[in-house]
């Protein structure tokens, strides 16, 4: 990493984790970044377990033994977001029965325009097929990945010493992310020697440093957004009690 992308990384990353931090912090912002971070971490599962598939088909057992493990501590931290969710009385907004299909097809272009901001500069060059499990390029995911779980588990750690300690489900909810960070430390761990089993330390440290880049774009993208007010995204949550007080009101 040349010392401008490292200046450029320290930089976006402070930016990044100060929003992160506030969004956390706060109880009022607290359930829409909770959300978030269970759709994406329970919304991994299925990729990984399918690339676990895949590993074992192809013959690397010890790659698709890391990914099953990777894929049953993504769907545990889903878990602890929905739970954390739950304690505050949230849940994650059920978009499709709440959307007819065109505004389903509305939300669904919305949600590209946001992705864009980071995963789509982040994978600039790449389109949706190429990405898929049963087509994406084993140096691609394990360097992407690997920059991103690094990344994840110092973010959580971060965010969850900003969580107050005068209360008792903030409390938890840093305990939980704190073993989060532990999680995503030992996901980046093993593909960082999943990258050195495939090729030399040089080409390994090349293709890090290339995704380093791309994350330090990424977050640039993310930030800019953030700052000019254009990343609107849709509130994630709604009332976790609300369909069982709809089912008091028809038994009455």
């Amino acid at each position: 990493m040349n010392l401008l992308t490292y200046v450029m990384h320290l930089a976006g990353s402070g930016a990044s984790a100060y929003f992160s931090a506030l969004q956390i912090r706060d109880i009022k912002t607290r359930p829409n970044i909770l959300a978030g971070f269970q759709l994406a971490e329970s919304g991994s599962v299925p990729f990984l377990t399918n690339l676990s598939q895949r590993a074992a088909a192809e013959g690397d057992m010890w790659l698709s033994e890391k990914l099953a493990k990777h894929a049953e501590d993504e769907k545990r931290h889903g878990q602890i977001f929905a739970h954390a969710l739950k304690q505050l009385d949230k849940k994650v907004r059920d978009f499709k029965s709440q959307s007819s299909d065109k505004n389903a097809n509305s939300n669904g272009e919305k949600k590209s325009k946001q992705r864009s901001s980071f995963f789509g500069t982040y994978y600039q060059g790449y389109e949706g097929e190429q990405l898929k499990a049963e087509n994406i390029d084993w140096n691609v995911f394990m360097a992407s990945t690997y920059i991103l779980e690094l990344d994840a588990s110092k973010d959580f750690a971060r965010m969850a010493k900003a969580l107050p300690e005068n209360d008792y489900k903030a409390r938890n909810l840093k305990l939980g992310m704190l073993n989060i960070a532990k999680d995503e430390t030992t996901h980046a761990a093993y593909l960082y020697e999943a990258m050195n089993r495939r090729m030399n330390a040089i080409e390994v440290q090349q293709l890090i440093d290339e995704w380093r880049q791309r994350k330090v774009n990424a977050i640039t993208a993310y930030v800019t957004n953030k700052l000019q007010g254009t990343d609107n995204t849709p509130s994630l949550v709604e009332e976790e009690k609300s369909s069982e007080k709809e089912a008091e009101l028809v038994v009455a």
